[in-house]
């Protein structure tokens, strides 16, 4: 029986000696002398309970069957790989980002984004989790097979709120999906705007009206619009905006009137008429942890007094109206400034890296080593003269502007052989349909229609796109865009010896198509205020 007692034991993995020793010399730990006492929370094996199982090691035996035994199974596919996941691949989002409901910038896995066109078209798009806005959109440009600039942009549009903002180049596309209440009908737009990065072109200084530039007030001198850019980039320096915002109430049609200052600390308004100081001064919103967006109807939604209003949403935010701070300006100028100074406040050098990011895309130079391009504005260019065998700079004002009118004359007596189309009288209507493959041709919709795309692709100098009229069937409208406000040009048809024109001053300048008439604007002015620049367009994804 002993003999057998020890035949078990030692399959069992226990040598012989243990079997003499006292029952409290089994419980005692490794290294413990003999005839020391256990410790009161070991119970001895009188006093083991039948519950309570005891730790019998395997033998190796026992151990190298189951090997045998697990390798000879087929293996089977894990149904739910992700519940076993190491922690940093887990979709359950943990640590700060998930508090603050953003993706893990984590390139590896795929993010499914949908994206929308202005005619109301929808393009799926897989796209890396921390992809940005500018790659998401060279990307849409490649499939479209647009024309690749810097004025592409992705919108963030909330319909149920009517709000929208264009996105910033660096910003990640999924982290502001994620931003959007489950459900909702929030989307992304795919579209140009042509005022993203018009505040570090060479523009004029109504960017930023001196009444609205603390600054400029306090020196009682001007600013350059360069020096003032720089002052807000720099993050020592402490401009400021300042002027008058109608700021909305607890009820919709509760609009109050308040002298308001943006800095770098926030947004304030003060309750004792333009008054500065930090007792009369209310906390409205901080730049850093908020978005600035348009706000499309704000008469319909929100009782607005003007149609120039914006909204400051908390990136915390995630649904409802409760907790936007919306806004109303007098003017679009006004407005537009606001609106630039919060992106400068917000982003500062980052927004300027952006926009040197995009201009090195699309302006970079052919070969290394030659200077920059550069932008020419409309008073570095002179007039010329290349009737002799060299050109010559032409000095004399007179001689400047006979020779436009010259050039003027000239495209007055071109015939319509141009691009060997055939004529009207030849029965065909291709030389006069040619409009219709441009796309600044936007076939037949209305002025408001028209006055809504060029503003929401930038107001803009130059921005433009022709229609149909709806007043007279024969004819077509210019319509363009000029300090911040949308201009429409009637163009009339004209017959003379059988030959079609058309004209925007009553035949004194005659074209013999809309893509002349549109190439001659480019260049000269006429009776145009401005240059044709952009042309508002629509892609189709």
């Amino acid at each position: 029986m002993l003999g057998d007692l020890q035949l078990d034991v030692m399959e069992l993995g226990l040598s012989p000696p243990h079997l003499s020793s006292s029952s409290e010399d089994l419980y005692l730990a490794p290294g413990t002398p003999p005839g020391t006492p256990p410790p009161p929370d070991v119970l001895l094996s009188g006093e083991v309970k039948r519950s309570q199982p005891l730790p019998i090691p395997t033998s190796r035996k026992l151990l190298r069957q189951e090997e045998l035994r697990s390798t000879s199974l087929p293996s089977i596919p894990n149904p739910f790989p992700e519940l076993c996941s190491p922690p940093s691949q887990t979709p359950i989002l943990g640590g700060p980002s998930s508090a603050r409901g953003l993706l893990p910038r984590d390139t590896s896995c795929p993010h499914v984004i949908k994206v929308y066109s202005e005619d109301g078209a929808c393009r799926s798009v897989e796209v890396a989790a921390g992809a940005t806005a500018r790659y998401v959109c060279e990307m849409l440009v490649q499939r479209s097979h647009a024309l690749s600039d810097e004025n592409w942009g992705l919108v963030e549009c909330h319909p149920h709120l009517a709000l929208e903002r264009v996105l910033e180049d660096h910003e990640s596309v999924a982290e502001v999906q994620a931003a959007w209440p489950i459900g909702g009908d929030s989307r992304f737009l795919f579209r140009k705007n042509f005022a993203k990065y018009e505040l570090f072109k060479s523009t004029p200084h109504s960017l930023f009206p001196e009444k609205m530039v603390s600054s400029c007030l306090d020196a009682h001198t001007g600013i350059s619009h360069e020096d003032l850019i720089q002052n807000f980039l720099n993050a020592g320096s402490f401009p400021e905006i300042q002027g008058f915002l109608q700021l909305r109430g607890s009820g919709r049609k509760l609009w109050k009137r308040f002298f308001c200052f943006l800095r770098r600390s926030g947004l304030y308004y003060s309750t004792k008429g333009t008054s500065k100081d930090p007792r009369h001064l209310q906390y409205v919103a901080d730049v850093n942890e908020s978005n600035v967006y348009v706000v499309t109807q704000g008469r319909k939604l929100y009782g607005m007094p003007t149609d120039f209003g914006f909204c400051i949403k908390p990136n915390k935010l995630r649904n409802g109206h409760k907790g936007l701070r919306i806004f109303c300006s007098e003017d679009e100028q006004s407005r537009t400034c606001w609106l630039a100074a919060f992106r400068l406040f917000k982003y500062g050098v980052q927004l300027y890296k952006n926009y040197q990011q995009a201009l090195c895309r699309h302006l970079r130079p052919p070969c290394v080593g030659s200077p920059p391009l550069r932008s020419v504005s409309d008073n570095t260019l002179v007039a010329m003269d290349f009737s002799g065998h060299a050109g010559r700079v032409i000095e004399n004002p007179r001689e400047a502007l006979s020779a436009a009118l010259e050039e003027a004359q000239a495209w007055r007596k071109k015939t319509n052989h141009r691009l060997s189309l055939p004529t009207p009288s030849s029965g065909t209507s291709l030389s006069a349909a040619i409009h219709r493959t441009q796309p600044w041709f936007h076939g037949r919709i209305s002025r408001e229609e028209s006055q809504r795309l060029i503003g929401q692709q930038g107001l803009v100098d130059g921005v433009f796109l022709v229609r149909e009229s709806q007043r007279n069937p024969q004819g077509f409208v210019l319509s363009l865009c000029h300090v911040q406000k949308v201009k429409h040009y009637l163009i009339l048809p004209s017959e003379e010896e059988g030959r079609l024109y058309f004209s925007m001053d009553e035949g004194q300048t005659r074209f013999t198509d809309l893509l002349q008439l549109v190439e001659f604007h480019q260049l000269n002015r006429g009776i145009l205020p401005c240059l044709l620049r952009h042309c508002c367009t629509r892609v189709a994804l």
